[in-house]
């Protein structure tokens, strides 16, 4: 069996990190009992659940925490797995999956694009966010879902287009030290 080429060795370690990510995010509520945890709602940049995961194993914990710090968690926000709500909130998630996904594809195929372009991948999310918090608009999960799997998908890509440039740039200057 032939291994796959891998493009960088920085994207391949960026595949494995968010793969692993998106699999612990995506297992912690599985890994705490049905119906444990039914409203994190709160505020990024705060603590708000300490009590509520007091008693959860080493490792969930660790991951709703981290949820509990970097995203509001407000229930009505996020999708439930097992009867609990999943330690973020489904942009954040389909952010996770859109990072994953697109460094695998990265990791594996070289791809050239324009990162201007590919900075169009984050209006989706600008807009659906945006509006929201300045208006009455209401998104929903499927839609906060897929814009935050569209800004995942742009992000990676943006960086795995300056990792090739630096790529390319550094071959070129091994190239031209060994002509002379």
């Amino acid at each position: 069996m032939r291994l796959p080429f891998v493009t960088s060795v920085a994207l391949l370690v960026a595949f494995i990190l968010c793969g692993v990510w998106l699999a612990l995010v995506m297992v912690s509520p599985f890994l705490v009992p049905s119906g444990t945890l039914k409203d994190l709602s709160g505020s990024v940049s705060v603590k708000d659940n300490i009590a509520q995961f007091k008693d959860l194993a080493p490792l969930p914990k660790a991951i709703y925490s981290i949820g509990d710090v970097e995203c509001h968690q407000i229930a009505s926000r996020s999708y439930f797995l097992n009867g609990n709500e999943m330690p973020f909130c489904s942009r954040d998630v389909g952010l996770f999956i859109g990072l994953a996904g697109s460094f695998g594809l990265v990791a594996f195929y070289r791809l050239r694009l324009n990162p201007l372009l590919l900075m169009l991948g984050l209006v989706p999310m600008g807009l659906d966010g945006g509006i929201q918090l300045l208006t009455d608009y209401e998104s929903n999960n499927p839609l906060r879902l897929a814009t935050g799997i569209i800004a995942g998908v742009a992000l990676s890509l943006i960086l795995a287009q300056f990792i090739f440039a630096m790529h390319d740039d550094t071959k070129r200057v091994v190239e031209r030290s060994s002509e002379h």
